[in-house]
């Protein structure tokens, strides 16, 4: 990654951990995970390294059922996920996998993510802490116009080839990872960002925390 960014001390530093979920949306709670992916990367002069990578299927609670619906967007099926690790179990192992901070989580529309991971915080706390970047907000400062940030038209946009298996976690964030690299060298280029100051300034947010009333209830459910 040859630019200005590598010339920032704290963004050399970094690891960039680049993270998906698939979740399941019932009504009237918090979405559900069922499966999750991460890559970690850290900047070079040469570009984005992978330093890492993690991905596993979640077990849902038995009353939140796997819908056709569910099933048609992922490939996802109830069957797969009956011999997966629950929300906490999982979490828990990829968290344990985070031992050489500093980290920033990327995610297309972070938000989402930010929320999934605040749910599980007591069972990931290195996630749930760290600071998180939007490659939505990323693609809004550096393709200013372009109608709509969802992840297919900035794909479309670059010329990235869409993967054989879209909506499933990992395949997701192989995507996203490229994309935030164009980002990050376009962003340089046009003299939007020098600096992690900069980004986080341009696309960045602290994490989710939840309401006292959510944290007693989400407790509850362990």
């Amino acid at each position: 990654m040859a630019g200005s960014l590598m010339g920032d001390p704290r963004f050399a530093a970094l690891t960039l951990l680049v993270v998906d979920f698939e979740a399941l949306t019932p009504a009237g709670r918090p979405a559900e995970p069922i499966e999750v992916a991460a890559l970690a990367l850290r900047p070079t002069e040469r570009g984005l390294q992978e330093v890492g990578r993690f991905e596993a299927l979640i077990r849902p609670p038995a009353d939140v059922p796997v819908t056709s619906l569910d099933t048609a967007q992922t490939g996802i099926t109830a069957q797969l996920l009956a011999a997966a690790g629950p929300a906490g179990e999982v979490m828990a192992r990829l968290d344990a996998r985070l031992t050489a901070p500093p980290y920033r989580i990327v995610a297309h529309h972070a938000s989402t993510e930010a929320g999934l991971i605040a749910h599980q915080g007591a069972h990931c706390p290195v996630l749930a802490n760290t600071p998180l970047l939007d490659t939505v907000r990323l693609g809004r400062a550096v393709v200013p116009g372009l109608g709509s940030y969802r992840l297919d038209n900035l794909l479309a946009y670059y010329e990235i080839p869409q993967p054989a298996r879209r909506h499933r976690a990992m395949p997701d964030v192989d995507v996203t990872a490229q994309l935030l690299e164009r980002l990050l060298d376009e962003g340089c280029a046009a003299g939007r960002w020098r600096t992690l100051f900069d980004l986080d300034a341009a696309a960045g947010s602290q994490p989710k925390r939840l309401t006292p009333a959510r944290e007693t209830e989400q407790s509850a459910l362990f």
